[in-house]
């Protein structure tokens, strides 16, 4: 029977250099040499995701924002969405950044992105170049984005998280990447991996049975729940490992969703 895995980036796909291994490459290949489909589901923009969906050769659709943008790359696709958040919201938050003990704030859509200031821009991070074009200005961002990301200490970001929600709840969700550094992905309210999956999933005509999904953060958690088996990486939160229907033995700088996939679906990789 045909599984469609859908798979969490940081913190689970990714190792602590933010790369897919060897390894984990091999496997996922390999499952979908066996029939299967592999999903990728993940807080980051599309750019920051496009060099793993084309490592592994994907053509499957691609969940980015946490599920506000359900596309596939590089093709015109009659069932894209991309859900958006206020223009003006974005302002007032960032009227707030001092206040909230924020690095930077971020806008960004399916395309592009527009930063606060470039003290904190990483090339690598952003997988894109910036220049003037890229400040968070109301001369530049002149409409409503697909998402907001901010970045601030590990510390800091449920504080910072709890204050957004209760500001802006009615309007937003906010939830976090994983991985090493703490960013918030700030989107249209209602907006969760689990629907982007469901929606990827009719478009493959997989059963919600013969899902099979992986992560490690909250905003995994809906995903987790409504895949047909739900599998928290060892490196997961305790919450996220409630409610998943199984833990990887591995952390995910261990391969821990390679071996997991090879083992569950009998795919006796070399």
């Amino acid at each position: 029977m045909k599984k469609l895995i859908a798979i969490d980036l940081d913190g689970t796909t990714l190792n602590t250099k933010s790369l897919i291994s060897p390894r984990t490459e091999k496997v996922l290949k390999n499952a979908m040499n066996n029939g299967h489909y592999v999903s990728i589901v993940t807080g980051r923009p599309y750019r920051m995701s496009d060099q793993f969906y084309q490592q592994l050769g994907l053509t499957t659709p691609m969940v980015n924002f946490n599920g506000a943008l359900v596309h596939i790359p590089n093709k015109q696709w009659a069932e894209e969405t991309e859900s958006r958040i206020q223009r003006d919201l974005v302002f007032d938050i960032l009227a707030q950044k001092q206040a909230l003990n924020l690095d930077f704030v971020a806008a960004e859509n399916k395309e592009t992105f527009y930063i606060d200031n470039f003290d904190y821009f990483d090339a690598a991070f952003f997988a894109s170049e910036a220049n003037e074009k890229n400040l968070l200005t109301t001369k530049n961002l002149v409409s409503d984005p697909t998402s907001m990301m901010v970045r601030t200490s590990r510390e800091k970001a449920k504080y910072v998280s709890d204050t957004l929600t209760s500001q802006y709840g009615e309007y937003v969700d906010v939830r976090t990447w994983g991985g090493p550094t703490a960013i918030l992905e700030i989107v249209s309210k209602g907006i969760q991996k689990a629907k982007g999956v469901e929606q990827v999933a009719n478009y493959l005509n997989v059963k919600r049975s013969d899902i099979l999904a992986f992560g490690d953060e909250h905003n995994d958690e809906e995903m987790l729940e409504y895949a047909g088996w739900g599998v928290a990486m060892k490196n997961a939160t305790d919450h996220i490992k409630s409610v998943a229907n199984d833990i990887t033995e591995k952390t995910n700088e261990e391969d821990g969703l390679a071996d997991y996939l090879d083992q569950y679906l009998d795919l006796q990789t070399k």
